[in-house]
C-alpha cells in the first residue's frame, strides 16, 4: 500500500519507520523543523533506540522518504496516517478536507494522534462532508498512540495490545490487515468504537498516574512511620489483584505525552460536569513530589542553602530520552535558585534541552562527566535512573565530594551499602 503518515512526533516517525519495514511504501510528512530531516546528516536527534537505524535503512531501500508537512498525499495513497500533535487537530481536519472527490472506496484515515475524545468521529464527519464526495467512500478509525518512549519502536512491532476504534466492519478489517505483521504471536487487537478508543488510551495513562502518585503518598508516609516503603512495594506487587506495574515511589513524572493525557483526563472530566477529583489530586500530589528531594536537603541544612554546591545527576524526564518536558529536574533546580545554591548537572543526553531551558546562568554548570559534576558538592542528587548512575565509584565520589550527601530519588542505590561507604542517605520513603 501507498501510505502517507503525517506529523512530527515519535509516534509517527515509529509508525512510518515499521510499516516501510513491511513492504508498504510510506511518505514521511514533517515540518521544516522536524527531526526527521536530520536523518541523513548525522545529527538526528531522537535518540530512540533502533529507530534511526530502522529509517535509514527504509531509505535506503527506497520504501520510506521524507517531505514536508505542508505537501499532500501523493494520489496513489489509500492510507492517510495521522500522528500529529495535539495542537493540530486543525490542520488534520485540513487534511482530510483536502482529499479528493474521487478517492478510493475503501479510502483509510487512520488517527493516531492524541487529539480530545470524540476527534475521530468529527474527521469522519469532515470526511464525509467534502464537496461532490460520496459520502459511503472512505472512513476513519482511532488507532490510539500507546507507545512508550525509550522503547517505542519495540512497542510497536511487539505491541502487547492494539486498540483499533473503527465503525465501519470495513475499515477495522483493513487496520487488522496493516497490522497483521505485527500481530503474529496472538491476536492483541482489541477492536471498539472510535471515542472508546481515544478514551481507553486516557484512561490507561490516568490509572497509571494514580498508581505513581498513591505510591509516592505512601512512601512519604512511611518516612514519618519509620517503614522502609521497599519491604511494602514488595509485599503489594505479589498480590495478584495489584500486581508489579507502576508501583515505584520517586520524585514525580514528567514527560510531554504522559503528562499531557493526564491533564486532558482531568479536562474532559470537568468539561463534562463531573468533578475530577481524584485526577486533579493526583496531578497534585506529582508536582509536590517533584520537591520531595529539595525539602530532604533543605530541612538536612536547617534551611540555609546559600552558596551550597548541589550536584544532580539526571536532568530527561526519564532514561533513554534527551527530552526534559515537564521533568522533575527542572522545578529542583528552580527551587535550588531561589535558596541560592549553585546547581552542577551530569545528564548522558539532555544537556543541550537543558541549556536551552535554562540560558546564561552563573548558578547552573553543566557537566560531560558525573563525577566532575558531583566533585566539591554538599548534596548529590539522583533525579533521573540512567542504568550509568546505579553502580557508581562509591569511594571516588566519598573522596571527591565536599560533604558525603546523596538523595536518591529513584530508590536505586542500597542504604545499608552507602551507608556502609560513609554516606548520609535519603531515599524516598527508605530505610
Amino acid at each position: 500500500m501507498f501510505i502517507a503518515v503525517y506529523g512530527d512526533t515519535l509516534c509517527a516517525m515509529v509508525s512510518a519507520a515499521a510499516l516501510a519495514s513491511t513492504g508498504h511504501q510510506v511518505t514521511l510528512h514533517v515540518s521544516p523543523g522536524g527531526v526527521a530531516n536530520t536523518l541523513n546528516t548525522g545529527n538526528f536527534s531522537l535518540r530512540e533506540p533502533g529507530l534511526a537505524d530502522l529509517m535509514l535503512e527504509q531509505k535506503r531501500e527506497g520504501r520510506l522518504q521524507v517531505v514536508g508537512l505542508d505537501q499532500r498525499p501523493d494520489p496513489r495513497v489509500t492510507v492517510l496516517w495521522l500522528a500529529l500533535a495535539p495542537d493540530l487537530l486543525d490542520y488534520g481536519h485540513e487534511l482530510v478536507r483536502s482529499l479528493p472527490v474521487d478517492i478510493d472506496p475503501e479510502f483509510l484515515v487512520v488517527n493516531q494522534s492524541t487529539f480530545p475524545v470524540g476527534s475521530t468521529e468529527a474527521l469522519q464527519r469532515t470526511m464525509q462532508s467534502r464537496e461532490g464526495a460520496d459520502a459511503r467512500h472512505g472512513a476513519v478509525v482511532s488507532v490510539p498512540d500507546l507507545l512508550t518512549e525509550g522503547a517505542a519502536l519495540n512497542g510497536f512491532v511487539r505491541s502487547e495490545h492494539w486498540l483499533v476504534g473503527a465503525d465501519i466492519p470495513w475499515a477495522g478489517r483493513l487496520v487488522a490487515e496493516i497490522l497483521r505483521p505485527f500481530n503474529r504471536r496472538r491476536d492483541a487487537i482489541m477492536s471498539m468504537r472510535p471515542r472508546e478508543a481515544e478514551f481507553t488510551k486516557l484512561a490507561i495513562n490516568g490509572m497509571l498516574a494514580t498508581r505513581l502518585s498513591f505510591m509516592n503518598d505512601m512512601a512519604n508516609l512511611a518516612d514519618s512511620l519509620d517503614v522502609d516503603i521497599e519491604m511494602v512495594r514488595q509485599g503489594m506487587g505479589a498480590d495478584q489483584r495489584i500486581g508489579e506495574a507502576y508501583l515505584y515511589p520517586g520524585c514525580g513524572f514528567g514527560g510531554l505525552s504522559f503528562s499531557r493525557d493526564v491533564m486532558s483526563l482531568a479536562s474532559t472530566l470537568q468539561h463534562s460536569g463531573l468533578q475530577a477529583q481524584l485526577i486533579e489530586e493526583v496531578l497534585q500530589i506529582n508536582e509536590r513530589q517533584k520537591e520531595a528531594l529539595f525539602r530532604k536537603l533543605w530541612q538536612h541544612y536547617d534551611t540555609e542553602l546559600t552558596g551550597r554546591k548541589v550536584a544532580i545527576w539526571g536532568a530527561a524526564f526519564k532514561p533513554q530520552s534527551s527530552r526534559i518536558d515537564n521533568a522533575p529536574a527542572l522545578k529542583l533546580i528552580t527551587a535550588l535558585w531561589a535558596q541560592g545554591a549553585e546547581v552542577h548537572v551530569h545528564d548522558p543526553r539532555a544537556l543541550p534541552a537543558l541549556a536551552a531551558w535554562a540560558g546564561e546562568r552563573d548558578d547552573l554548570v553543566l557537566h560531560d562527566d558525573p563525577y566532575e559534576a558531583a566533585a566539591g558538592a554538599d548534596a548529590l542528587m539522583l533525579v533521573t535512573e540512567w542504568k550509568a548512575y546505579w553502580s557508581p565509584d562509591f569511594k571516588r565520589l566519598h573522596a571527591e565530594m565536599n560533604k558525603p550527601l546523596l538523595l536518591d530519588g529513584r530508590n536505586v542505590w542500597d542504604p545499608g551499602f552507602v551507608k556502609r561507604a560513609g554516606f548520609t542517605y535519603y531515599g524516598i520513603g527508605r530505610r
